[in-house]
């Protein structure tokens, strides 16, 4: 998996392309601990993945728990096929802003 972290108008973008599995945990830590110390809103970018596992979502709920302390917000956007049919039988919908 291929990760960017970049900053927008809205806060900092997580940018992941590929599978995003257990292979891809080191990578997605590293992406936290960037887009956390640009202190704002977290986007993640769900566009390019073509595959999420339950670790996957383990580590969104990482990445929410830990931008919460914060004060601010995670949300989930490009999410299509069958990454977001994932996303909404996790009940994903009820942590996370999902657009």
């Amino acid at each position: 998996m291929d990760v960017t972290v970049n900053q927008d108008e809205s806060g900092a973008v997580i940018k992941l392309v590929g599978r995003f599995d257990f292979n891809a945990h080191r990578e997605f830590r590293d992406s936290v601990e960037r887009a956390i110390g640009h202190k704002a809103d977290v986007s993640v970018d769900l566009g390019e993945v073509s595959y999420l596992d339950s670790s996957a979502l383990g580590m969104l709920l990482m990445l929410r728990d830990k931008v919460k302390t914060e004060g601010y917000q995670v949300r989930l956007v490009n999410a299509r096929g069958s990454v977001r049919q994932v996303l909404d039988i996790a009940n994903f919908g009820k942590l996370f802003v999902i657009s």
